[in-house]
């Protein structure tokens, strides 16, 4: 058995190396924090937008007539759904009340498409909560980590050369230790990349499930009925909604 073993502490090895390596270890857990917050608070918020845009979609196509979808959309004020289908319904029925007065200016699908285009561009950034904090902190905590770790090596064999005892177990325990840093680094980046990766997975579907959804209101809203013979039941309620091109507020 080896005589006079180095003792691995990791906490005793950040410590000793003073101030920098005590910040990059605050530095790390600051990140590895930030990192988990938006990490829950977003996959839980993408849960929760997921079940209100099929509640929304399905209580849109059951309404009676678009003024119906506009008070619907009260309840579902914090859904992207639900704020693109007012703004359009809003739109169509403020062009509906120009072009009364006088000369119509813009073509009611180019007004409802760029009231809609806004919408979806304010709801797309929305969504990009958060996503900056995590790539950030995915690229930059392993360079963090590499210089505790550079410090931590620097400061061990500075102790060891005024020590005077270069033996293999001296330098060996410190440089190892030194490590640490390195691993702690790649701790927080690794969580941080899988979920930005994932994140971002998510909202796009939700991105996509928008778009599919504005694409169906705007050709409702201009023409009066959707398209496709796999949407048929809805064209009954288009066929009552769009008596009134704007509907009623």
């Amino acid at each position: 058995m080896m005589q006079n073993g180095y003792e691995f502490n990791s906490w005793e090895f950040i410590t000793a190396g003073g101030p920098v390596s005590m910040l990059v270890a605050l530095i790390l857990l600051a990140m590895s924090v930030a990192s988990w917050y938006f990490i829950v608070t977003r996959s839980i918020a993408a849960w929760r937008m997921r079940n209100a845009y099929q509640s929304f979609l399905h209580a849109f196509w059951q309404a009676p007539n678009l003024a119906v979808v506009i008070k619907q959309s009260q309840a579902y004020a914090n859904t992207g759904l639900a704020r693109l289908a007012e703004n359009a319904i809003l739109a169509a029925d403020h062009h509906k009340m120009i072009t009364t007065k006088g000369t119509e200016v813009v073509a009611q699908d180019e007004f409802v498409a760029r009231a809609m285009n806004r919408s979806i561009a304010e709801e797309n950034a929305s969504l990009e909560g958060g996503l900056t904090v995590l790539a950030s902190v995915g690229s930059v905590s392993p360079f963090v980590g590499l210089f505790g770790t550079v410090w931590g090596i620097y400061h061990a064999l500075a102790s060891i050369s005024l020590s005077g005892q270069a033996t293999l177990d001296k330098v060996a325990g410190p440089v190892g230790e030194a490590l640490i840093m390195t691993a702690l680094g790649l701790a927080v980046a690794i969580p941080a990349v899988l979920a930005y990766n994932a994140i971002v997975r998510s909202n796009r579907a939700l991105s996509v499930e928008l778009e599919r959804f504005g694409y169906e209101l705007h050709t409702l809203i201009t023409t009066g009925a959707v398209i496709g013979a796999k949407r048929a039941h809805k064209q009954g309620v288009a066929e009552q909604a769009m008596h009134v091109a704007g509907a009623t507020v």
